[in-house]
């Protein structure tokens, strides 16, 4: 380890820094594990689920409900832009539970093709799955959350919709262009909404994730790894790291509960910082 006179602290070598981020993004990882159940997550009674692809379900709902016996999971093979599927588990909700409270619209793909190999039909597939589906779920989610019913203790409108789009959507150099697009559109539905949904206390927000391993990563980071330049990724980011899926989880979780209760039209950036800076040189002033 070495200092730097550019920066204010002790710089280390990508060995140091791996080593660190690992360590780091374990203790994240446990977190859920170690630590006693959130008070935000004991208001959670029913959770409907649903992914493209149908492998995981059931393991999902079978970890769910062992991890919180009072937790129900409903489970379905569904595509996030269908607007039947989407209008149908809104419904589902309102019919067996009497309400529906959070929406959190995640289904996304990514895309690697530059400009000039990027089709017409590449860029409205990319459009639908990431921006269609946030629409419909802002659409169907918001009528449930308009009803009321006393019954359930529900006597007034409201709930909070949550949408994944990324530091993509909020300037260049995060994306391909229909990527990139497509998460804008998102942000722009989530700035939007909360004002199509005036004074009815339903909020509606955007995620804006910066580099997260997960399955649309993996590429990226197997790469390096096989390279042994690990170290190296998220070297841009103020933390000097990348993510991982709890950090966001527990945006999320923030945003769907009454902590953020004045927090609406808002595009939350996870990113470690990476976006609050125009590019600069690593350890000086713009």
């Amino acid at each position: 380890m070495s200092y730097d006179k550019t920066r204010s602290g002790p710089t280390q070598t990508l060995e140091e820094t791996y080593k660190h981020t690992l360590a780091r993004i374990q203790k994240i990882q446990s977190h859920l594990d170690t630590a006693p159940r959130s008070s935000k997550l004991k208001g959670a009674k029913h959770l409907y689920l649903l992914d493209y692809d149908g492998t995981n379900l059931p393991n999902l709902k079978q970890t769910i409900e062992t991890k919180y016996p009072d937790v129900k999971a409903t489970v379905q093979q569904a595509d996030a832009a269908d607007e039947d599927a989407i209008k149908g588990v809104c419904e589902q909700a309102i019919k067996e539970e009497g309400r529906l409270d959070v929406f959190f619209a995640n289904a996304g793909i990514a895309t690697k093709e530059p400009l000039h190999n990027t089709s017409k039909e590449l860029f409205m597939e990319t459009m639908r799955v990431n921006a269609l589906s946030c629409f419909l779920a802002v659409k169907h989610a918001s009528l449930a959350m308009l009803k009321t019913n006393p019954a359930v203790g529900k006597d007034h409108s409201g709930g909070s919709i949550i949408l994944t789009a990324s530091v993509a959507g909020i300037r260049s150099g995060a994306g391909t262009i229909d990527y990139s697009a497509s998460k804008a559109a998102v942000n722009s539905m989530a700035k939007t909404s909360a004002y199509q949904l005036q004074k009815c206390d339903i909020r509606v927000n955007s995620v804006c994730p910066g580099l997260i391993e997960t399955g649309m990563t993996t590429f990226t980071f197997n790469y390096a790894r096989q390279r042994g330049t690990a170290g190296k990724i998220g070297q841009l980011n103020p933390l000097g790291r990348f993510g991982v899926a709890e950090e966001i989880a527990q945006a999320v979780l923030f945003l769907a509960s009454d902590d953020s209760s004045y927090v609406n039209g808002q595009n939350f950036a996870v990113d470690g910082g990476l976006s609050a800076s125009h590019p600069v040189v690593p350890g000086r002033w713009a």
